[in-house]
């Protein structure tokens, strides 16, 4: 009886060997024969799943995505239910700085592919901007709840505020893999920025007696 190939884990596989050469040599060096070679399988069959190698490095960008999206949903599904808004922007950071192999494999991953986009016309510059205006928009509507639920200033620019983030996410991330700061150091000020976007605190009753 022949034996049942499945083709969603072989991509996988093939995408996994993609990935560790892109860490390891960096993406302009892979070829879909270093690939292959990797991932322990011939060419054609590469090339059988992938087509050309536009096609392997733009299924390796949308993998990229997708795990990325997923790390976030299981990392927010883990809080409390009753958890503010601001300890989801905080799981937020968390999961975004570079500070676990995982962190500083996509953070690598996502900056090549960036590089890229500038001067390679296989990658959709489209593709590229997909994940951080999803991001966006996942924070500036995290900023409006809070703005709803009293936990930020009701005078507060959410989308210019989310832009703000986003911006401060990746430079940090940035210096977190150069190590120009710490995980920690990083993580105190995207709260510390987010700790001024609060809203204003009532006069103390005290004074007003």
């Amino acid at each position: 009886m022949p034996k049942t190939v499945d083709h969603d884990e072989r991509r996988s596989m093939i995408l996994g060997a993609f990935v560790t050469l892109v860490v390891r040599d960096g993406l302009h060096a892979v070829s879909m024969r270093s690939v292959a070679a990797e991932a322990g399988i011939s060419l054609r069959l590469v090339q059988y799943y992938f087509k050309t190698k536009a096609g392997l490095k733009q299924s390796g960008l949308a993998m990229l995505e997708k795990l990325s999206s997923e790390r976030w949903e299981k990392r927010v599904g883990g809080l409390p239910e009753a958890s503010t808004v601001m300890e989801t922007l905080r799981a937020l950071f968390v999961e975004a700085l570079p500070t676990d192999k995982q962190g500083r494999e996509f953070h690598l991953l996502w900056t090549a592919y960036a590089v890229l986009g500038e001067t390679d016309p296989e990658i959709p510059n489209r593709m590229i901007v997909e994940g951080p205006h999803r991001l966006l928009r996942r924070v500036a509507s995290l900023l409006k709840q809070g703005q709803s639920l009293g936990e930020f200033d009701a005078e507060l620019d959410v989308d210019s505020e989310a832009v703000v983030l986003i911006g401060l996410i990746h430079g940090l991330g940035t210096a977190v893999m150069i190590g120009l700061k710490s995980g920690d150091v990083a993580l105190k000020l995207l709260i510390s920025h987010l700790d001024r976007l609060r809203a204003p605190r009532g006069p103390d009753p005290r004074v007003l007696r």
